[in-house]
């Protein structure tokens, strides 16, 4: 996922070209021959619950982001309690669960691999 950093933000993207968050993680794990559904509501649907406090690097982090009442944002979490995603105004980021927007926003997580 790292080789992305920098990749720009591009609403509906799934390509280098452009990602939004739903399309990089299903790129990325296409990468892994792990077809994942193209929304993160969908996404979030998949794999086992996981406690914020039980992360490891590849469990997917889910957030309402924007005030809104359904998840809407997706990343893949890197470990040092750090994931990296599409963000719409800097492109392929890694971001803290602690920033405060991130950690108002979170609703939880899931593990796709490794069940």
């Amino acid at each position: 996922s790292l080789r992305f950093l920098g990749v720009p933000y591009r609403y509906g993207g799934t390509s280098v070209r452009g990602f939004d968050c739903s399309g990089f993680v299903g790129h990325v794990f296409g990468l892994l021959n792990i077809k994942l559904p193209r929304s993160s509501r969908e996404q979030a649907l998949l794999g086992a619950h996981v406690d914020r406090d039980s992360l490891i690097p590849a469990d997917l982090v889910f957030f309402k982001t924007g005030g809104s009442s359904r998840i809407n944002h997706v990343g893949i979490y890197l470990g040092d309690n750090k994931f990296i995603h599409a963000s719409s105004s800097k492109g392929i980021t890694i971001t803290s669960l602690s920033d405060k927007y991130y950690q108002k926003a979170y609703c939880g997580a899931r593990r796709i691999l490794g069940q």
